[in-house]
């Protein structure tokens, strides 16, 4: 598969299921109700869509560069810190107004949501490659 097809199709499969994840999780954390916290939810895996394709082909290039060929568990789990950590510096001032909260609480709930999402990235992302085969950024 050509690298930015398969950037393409992993962003839109994870961030499909990252609304559903998202939103089950706000609505059990929070008292905004489902509307709030799926839009949020919805907004977030827009915004969650772009930085994985930036970061994606940023990690990527590094990957590329290793000497090391393939992706063991290690250098899965960076990948999945890596990205949800960039993502909540982003998500953060955004989850405290949409929820209208203050940034100690949308901090609470973005640290449960890092906790599902670095569990649910890494899952999708085994299956993902196990699916479509490595990158060739991996092999």
């Amino acid at each position: 598969m050509r690298p930015a097809l398969r950037k393409i199709i992993y962003a839109i499969l994870f961030e499909a299921g990252g609304i559903l994840v998202g939103g089950a999780t706000l609505i059990l954390m929070s008292d905004a109700g489902a509307a709030r916290s799926l839009s949020l939810s919805a907004f977030g895996a827009c915004i969650a869509m772009l930085w994985s394709l930036l970061f994606n082909t940023v990690f990527e290039a590094w990957e590329a560069r290793q000497t090391t060929r393939g992706r063991s568990t290690p250098r899965r789990i960076a990948h999945a810190i890596l990205f949800e950590g960039g993502l909540v510096l982003i998500l953060l001032p955004a989850t405290a107004w949409w929820l209208s909260t203050t940034m100690w609480a949308a901090f609470t709930y973005e640290a449960v949501l890092i906790a599902v999402f670095l569990i649910y990235a890494w899952a999708f992302t085994l299956a993902f490659d196990l699916t479509f085969g490595l990158p060739d950024s991996a092999r």
